[in-house]
Formats: C-alpha cells, structure tokens, sequence
C-alpha cells in the first residue's frame, strides 16, 4: 500500500505493507483530514516516527469481529493496554501506555489501509456523508470541553484562534445557548464562521477591557495563552487546545493572584460528535478548502499550511 511517513526528518510517500496487528481490523481509508498536529509533528512535535494522520473515514476490510466487516467507521485514536484503571473503565484517552494513531507508536491515516482494534471502531450512520464523518475526531475534540466544564446559556465565552480546531469548537460552545465570541485574524475564516452565527471579532478591535468566563485558546500559537490570560475575568477558566512544537513562557503571578483556573483538553468522545453530525447541528463541509490524492501530498500539505486554508483532504 501507499503511506505518507515521516521518518529521520523527512516526509515521503512509500510503498509499504499493509498493517497486520493480532487481534485488531484493518480499515480501508476513504477520506483522511490535515490537522495542525499532523503540521506540528513535521516540525518535531512529540517526537513522532512513521505514517503520520489521524482524522479518518474508511469501510472496515478485515476484522476479528466478522460484524464489522464491510461498515463504514470512523476510529478512536487512543489505543490502551487493556489492564490499567483507566483502560478498566473504557477509556484509554490517558493510559500511560497508549499508542496513539499517527501521533505516538502507531502509523496512522495518510495511508491505503490502517489498523485500529475493533472496540475502537465506530460505525457512521447512513444519514452522515464522508465528507462530514471525516470531522468525527477533530469535532470530538470539541465536543470534550463540555465534559470539562459546564457552560450555560449566561456564560461570557471567547474562542481565539479562527482556523479548523476554533471554528468547529466555536460552533460546539453555541449549542449551549450561550453567545461565544471567536477571534482571529483572518477575514475571510472569520466570515465563514459569521455565516454560521458565529459572532466574531479581529485582533485588531479586542476591547482591552473585556473579561471573559471562559476562554478557549485554539490558536495554535504560542501567544495564543498570552492573549487568554489578558481576556479571562479573576477566577476564570483558561481552557487550552493548542499543541505545538516548542515552548510557551508563562507569567504565573497573574494566574495565582486572579485565582484562575487553567485546563488542558485533548480528545473527546466519538459518540457526542456523531449525534451533532447526526443531528445537523453542525454544519462542517463548509470548512474543506481542498480535497487532494495522496499522490498530491506536496500539494496539500503546502495548501494546509496556507494561513487562508482550513480543512484540507485527501481522498482514496
């Protein structure tokens, strides 16, 4: 099969075997999201080695529970051990011995086939197209701040950063009924967010005086922490998305004499996000820039990489 490595620095497409783990499905992949991880770990975040990608939607090919077979599934990312407390009450996200699919020990997307235990498999309802199914992850990873935290309808929220992890949290924050403001820097993603009902607002024109309850930092930069700590209101929530090669300075005294909280989010639960897609309550097609061949894989990576661009495909 085609696989897109990254291997001792450098990102090529290889002919590689298709994946064969014991006891595990093999997926064949329809469709596989760019995110700014995947951009990250080019740059040596996490210290990553192998086929990169981990946003997916692909038809089950081979799998120990015959049922599968043939479904079309999105997949959990996190695999666990299996044996610890966490792994004992069906969530792996934080097992300390999880590999995690293109990020860490395990090959991931951006490839022909992958392979994922089948309890990590879920499967996509009829109703659902691939072109939203492959926001399942990224969408989850929204969908987890409401986990986190509870927002109501009352709740001053800001969203910073208006590229494809801060649109689609934007839009998971309005389904509480509140009135989140995303923030960013780039007209034409900040009228795409407008379009949805989101209410939005330039760098340029923050009112220097605003405090917020929530501040959701998903900018991927490291000023983006900087900017959250100037808008959150004394004993406010931080909450933090962005990862990123490389290190953020902090300025403690502020956070200690404010009395404010910072909560680091990661991954959330399938499940919520394909009911939203489900439901429609999210709308996600609007923010595909481009689809591209993983013969094309210069091309959309240079393309993912554009200040401009959101989602970027490819498709098999």
């Amino acid at each position: 099969m085609k696989a897109l490595r990254f291997e001792n620095g450098n990102l090529r497409l290889v002919n590689t075997e298709i994946p064969a783990r014991s006891s595990e499905a093999v997926v064949r992949v329809k469709l596989a999201g760019i995110c700014k991880t995947d951009l990250e770990i080019i740059r040596g975040y996490a210290g990553f080695s192998g086929t990169i990608g981990h946003e997916f939607v692909g038809v089950v090919e081979d799998s120990p529970e015959r049922s599968q077979i043939g479904c079309r599934v999105v997949g959990k990312i996190n695999v666990g051990c299996g044996q610890c407390r966490l792994c004992e009450q069906k969530d792996a996200r934080h097992c300390l011995n999880r590999t995690v699919l293109g990020i860490h020990n395990r090959d991931g997307a951006f490839a022909e086939f992958l392979s994922l235990p089948p309890g990590n498999l879920l499967a996509v309802p009829q109703s659902i197209a691939d072109r939203q199914a492959v926001f399942t992850e990224p969408l989850a990873a929204g969908c987890e701040i409401l986990d986190q935290v509870v927002i109501d309808r009352a709740d001053r929220v800001a969203v910073i950063g208006d590229g494809r992890l801060g649109q689609l949290i934007s839009r998971v924050i309005a389904t509480t009924g509140c009135d989140p403001l995303l923030i960013g820097k780039h007209p034409e993603k900040l009228k795409l967010a407008n379009q949805a009902g989101i209410r939005v607002i330039s760098l340029g024109e923050i009112d220097p005086s605003s405090r917020f309850d929530f501040v959701i930092e998903a900018s991927g930069s490291p000023q983006g922490l900087t900017l959250a700590l100037a808008l959150v209101r004394p004993r406010g929530t931080i909450i933090l998305k962005s990862t990123y090669h490389g290190k953020t300075e902090l300025e403690t005294s502020r956070i200690v004499v404010d009395e404010i909280s910072i909560i680091g989010s990661r991954c959330g639960r399938f499940e919520t996000a394909l009911n939203l897609l489900e439901s429609g309550k999210v709308k996600v097609e609007p923010l595909i820039s481009r689809e591209f061949s993983l013969d094309e894989w210069e091309l959309a990576m240079a393309e993912a990489k554009r200040p401009e661009s959101l989602k970027v495909l490819f498709r098999f």
